[in-house]
């Protein structure tokens, strides 16, 4: 597990990080998100020792040192290959960096380029290879040695969706493996999808944390999504219903007042019959996000 307790970073005159204290559990992924500014980098920086700063950190109980750096996976924001090494060299370098000796790596290199269906042989060099392969093969860096603990700034950052959704099966099956895993992302599906955890800084500050669904909750049951051939002017006047979107034909989102109103109105568009869709929701991260950035 990794530990941290009242981490504040100060530069000149920009408080970057404020008693900043959150817990990564072992096999769960933690997503850190804010808006631009917020920290999050800093954060990360705090963790792997790259800057001075004031508070706690701690990995498995212990303070993180050379030692433990051989098992952490770092993906930081800017991507950084050598391109005229060869692919098969590139990660074999960044392994000997984690302590993985050439031959157990070497052994691994295909397995992991079929599983990530990076286009090119491990013999070519990086520059010849796609902006998204290169991508790639810079995940490949990152968690070809097995890392315990897995961190990852930005990391669907120019990634289409297919290639996105490699990484994301990538990190679940890296925490089903048992690795502690923290990542930053802008896109809040992402977070939704994969992450357990999720930490929400606002200039530098900790304002939202704990487990996504329970935060989620927080914010009430006060939308519901139908599909329903009842109009758009009927469902309005609907008891409860302030606010009322058109999703798509015939299926819409109606903002509640109170979340206690969801029952009555099942009886009211249903009428007892089969209905195709009615589901009463929290706010989604991303619409949370919007919420407490704003404030």
């Amino acid at each position: 597990m990794l530990h941290i307790s009242n981490l504040s970073k100060q530069f000149k005159n920009v408080q970057a990080l404020k008693n900043v204290s959150f817990d990564a559990h072992t096999g769960r992924i933690l997503g850190l998100i804010g808006q631009n500014g917020a920290g999050k980098s800093t954060t990360f920086h705090s963790i792997l020792n790259f800057i001075r700063f004031d508070g706690t950190i701690q990995w498995n109980n212990q303070p993180i040192t050379n030692d433990t750096f051989d098992k952490i996976g770092y993906l930081p924001e800017e991507r950084s290959l050598m391109t005229e090494l060869t692919i098969q060299k590139q990660i074999i370098y960044f392994a000997k960096l984690k302590d993985r000796p050439a031959k157990w790596t070497k052994a691994r290199i295909n397995e992991w380029l079929q599983k990530f269906e990076v286009k090119g042989q491990p013999k070519d060099k990086i520059k010849s290879l796609s902006k998204g392969n290169q991508q790639k093969i810079q995940l490949i860096c990152t968690l070809i040695h097995e890392p315990s603990l897995i961190i990852l700034d930005e990391p669907f950052s120019g990634l289409d969706p297919v290639n996105a959704d490699f990484l994301k099966q990538a990190i679940l099956e890296a925490r089903y493996n048992g690795a502690t895993i923290i990542f930053s992302s802008h896109n809040m599906t992402n977070v939704e999808e994969i992450c357990d955890d999720l930490v929400m800084l606002r200039n530098g500050q900790v304002v939202l944390n704990g487990p996504v669904q329970q935060v989620r909750n927080q914010f009430g049951k006060n939308e519901l999504f139908v599909t329903t051939p009842m109009s758009p002017d009927e469902l309005k006047q609907l008891p409860g219903v302030v606010d009322l979107i058109t999703r798509g034909e015939h299926q819409y989102k109606l903002k509640l007042s109170n979340p206690e109103v969801g029952k009555q109105l099942f009886e009211m568009i249903s009428h007892g019959k089969y209905i195709e869709e009615f589901s009463q929701q929290p706010p989604s991260l991303d619409e949370i996000f919007r919420e407490k950035v704003g404030e």
